[in-house]
């Protein structure tokens, strides 16, 4: 299910969303992060900025381009630690002196599950990791900023990425690369956790947003909609794979190959990812298991069923 998108914005223009939201789209397209990554300004005067984007000196002066005589930025969010989401905060910092305000580094938010498998396994991944971001002030799961006519609650939601965080803006949240409407997110342990993803989609659900702005794409209309098609989809891919694994151990490449039929072969690595964090989540729930140390090329085979009680 891919979202009907229309025609991309043009780069670097500000262009109002409603609600004195306004979207300025950087210029990064790319098979991952689709027209490029939307960087949001919210408020009248004192501006907040969501996702300043990838280091760019366009961007950069897009965004500094987009303030009126009366305006300035007195804060800069970022939802998570990757290269086209966080490296122009500082830069933006140093431009205005607003603080950069984040749930933590590139490695907070991490489960203990995955934070083992960083220490311990040779299981690749990182891919697009801003492994020097440090924010100025690290937020908690539903705290509330206050700026200049707004307010914005921060929503731990990893999944994606351990430091993910949504940003509730009344009925609008700005969903990161957890959820948008041109593709599903990558999720890459271990950096991405399909445990903590499924939970996290589980949790926005709940709050019933009448509209979620992504980190790239067009508006997301009909969250539900679209939160239970995901989770759908996720469970749909944990059948698929503990069906293709009663036929023999395979690895993630294996089964990304054999499932993933309609994907392009340039797509199939960041599938194998994908793939790989089902069958984590899958060895988790004592479903699936490794044969042998884990890394990107294990075989995992089904864990049988126990016998039923006589």
């Amino acid at each position: 299910m891919r979202l009907e998108q229309g025609t991309a914005p043009p780069v670097g223009v500000a262009q109002p969303i409603g609600r004195a939201l306004r979207r300025i789209l950087a210029p990064n397209p790319s098979p991952m992060t689709f027209w490029g990554t939307n960087t949001y300004l919210l408020g009248h005067r004192q501006i907040a900025v969501f996702d300043p984007g990838p280091d760019s000196d366009a961007h950069l002066a897009a965004i500094m381009d987009a303030l009126a005589p009366d305006q300035s930025i007195s804060h800069i969010f970022v939802t998570h630690a990757h290269l086209d989401h966080s490296p122009l905060a500082p830069r933006l910092a140093q431009e205005t002196g607003a603080p950069v305000l984040a749930f933590g580094d590139a490695r907070a938010g991490r489960s203990p599950v995955m934070e083992q498998i960083a220490q311990s396994a040779q299981i690749g991944g990182g891919e697009g990791v801003d492994a020097t971001f440090t924010p100025d002030i690290s937020l908690r799961d539903e705290d509330r900023i206050d700026g200049d006519g707004w307010t914005a609650t921060a929503l731990w939601t990893p999944g994606h990425f351990g430091n993910h965080l949504c940003f509730e803006l009344g009925d609008t949240v700005l969903s990161g690369d957890l959820v948008m409407g041109w593709a599903s997110s990558l999720v890459s342990p271990p950096d991405g956790d399909l445990t903590q993803f499924m939970a996290s989609c589980a949790r926005l659900r709940t709050r019933a947003p009448k509209v979620l702005l992504p980190g790239h794409g067009a508006p997301v209309t009909d969250p539900a909609a679209r939160l239970d098609w995901l989770l759908a989809h996720r469970r749909m891919r944990e059948a698929e794979i503990l069906t293709a694994l009663a036929d023999g151990p395979q690895t993630a490449a294996a089964l990304a190959a054999r499932i993933y039929t309609d994907t392009p072969p340039a797509l199939l690595p960041a599938a194998s990812r994908n793939v790989l964090a089902h069958l984590i989540d899958l060895t988790g729930k004592s479903l699936a298991r490794p044969l042998g140390a884990l890394d990107a090329d294990t075989l995992f085979e089904p864990v049988p069923a126990p016998p039923e009680n006589s």
